[in-house]
């Protein structure tokens, strides 16, 4: 049976692997090197790391954004504490309980209308600090960019961190889109991350031209000097992890990281702007990563469905999540818009 590609808007993860990455995961694949990260291509791609997070960064190879997340908080928390996060926010809602499950944390979630936190948000969830019937809050953990396609400025980050450090707290970054955030805000990744005061970071690979592959980034190695362990029990230790390792050094060379990032939003937006031209569509959010969200009448989603594959996000109000990615193209747009107009006549 020939397959018949077809382009969607549901997820970024639904795209394929930019040619370059493929290309040095051919390269990797020549020889023979040191099993578990004991090689050239590990070496070459945490230098990559740290030359744009600081040279004091402890990095951590893993396969997924869920396995990022969960052993990335597990490695900075005890089972009697919280995470405290955005009651949209991928740990809460996608992850399937895996990290209450293996952190052992509770999660308190706040309510959020775009996805962000703020101090004032989270204050309320700290008065049982000290307190033993209760949880102790440890962890506040955002995404950047958010579930909602919204991004926090490094001023808001700063915020939140100083917040939190002032509380013994430590601030979480869910960055599985964290290139799109960058792009965004036209800031380097270090001044939305490490400079802002971020102690934990889990980087996002696969939404961004790779095939998979996330990365544990810890800002102060003091704070995990045991992951390497956690890592293992959790069973993220790739044994030819030069193939992880390749795409990131390829990811993280002459900014192909930060040009795949910018079309994907470039993408949203001409997306969104030709969405909002049609009058039964309602963009909901704003545009600021390589997400779009809007209201289409309920009656027209399974037909739009049928051709081209998208999230319903918020049943109860039609709301939708459309995703661009780094192989979107304008004819993708164009074709999507020519059905959405045919079918909302």
């Amino acid at each position: 049976m020939k397959l018949q590609p077809k382009r969607s808007f549901a997820s970024d993860n639904n795209a394929g692997v930019h040619p370059r990455i493929l290309q040095a995961m051919e390269r990797a694949n020549r020889g023979h090197v040191v099993a578990y990260g004991d090689d050239p291509y590990t070496a070459t791609a945490i230098g990559k790391f740290r030359e744009l997070l600081g040279k004091e960064t402890s990095v951590y190879f893993v396969f997924s954004g869920t396995g990022a997340n969960v052993l990335g908080l597990k490695a900075v928390t005890e089972p009697y504490q919280a995470i405290i996060c955005a009651d949209t926010a991928h740990i809460n809602v996608d992850e399937c309980g895996a990290p209450e499950r293996f952190t052992g944390c509770k999660l308190l979630t706040v309510p959020t209308t775009d996805g962000k936190l703020r101090p004032e948000e989270v204050k309320p969830l700290l008065h049982g600090i000290g307190v033993e019937h209760h949880v102790q809050p440890r962890v506040i953990s955002i995404s950047q960019s958010t579930e909602m396609g919204t991004v926090y400025r490094p001023d808001e980050i700063g915020a939140l961190a100083n917040f939190a450090h002032r509380n013994n707290l430590l601030l979480h970054v869910d960055g599985a889109r964290i290139a799109n955030a960058a792009v965004s805000l036209k800031a380097s990744l270090s001044e939305i991350t490490r400079d802002a005061g971020v102690d934990v970071l889990s980087f996002g690979g696969a939404k961004n031209g790779m095939m998979y592959g996330e990365a544990v980034v810890f800002f102060n190695p003091a704070l995990a000097p045991d992951f390497k362990f956690t890592r293992k029990q959790g069973s993220h230790l790739a044994s030819k992890m030069r193939f992880i390792s390749a795409q990131f050094e390829a990811l993280l060379t002459n900014d192909l990281w930060k040009k795949n990032a910018r079309h994907a939003n470039r993408m949203a937006q001409i997306l969104a702007r030709e969405l909002s031209k049609i009058p039964s569509i309602k963009i909901t959010q704003k545009v600021e990563a390589n997400g779009v969200f809007a209201i289409v009448p309920r009656r027209h989603i399974a037909e739009l469905q049928k051709e081209y594959f998208f999230y319903v996000w918020n049943e109860a109000t039609s709301e939708v999540r459309l995703m661009t990615s780094f192989d979107t193209t304008k004819e993708d747009i164009q074709k999507f818009i020519a059905l959405v107009n045919k079918t909302l006549r």
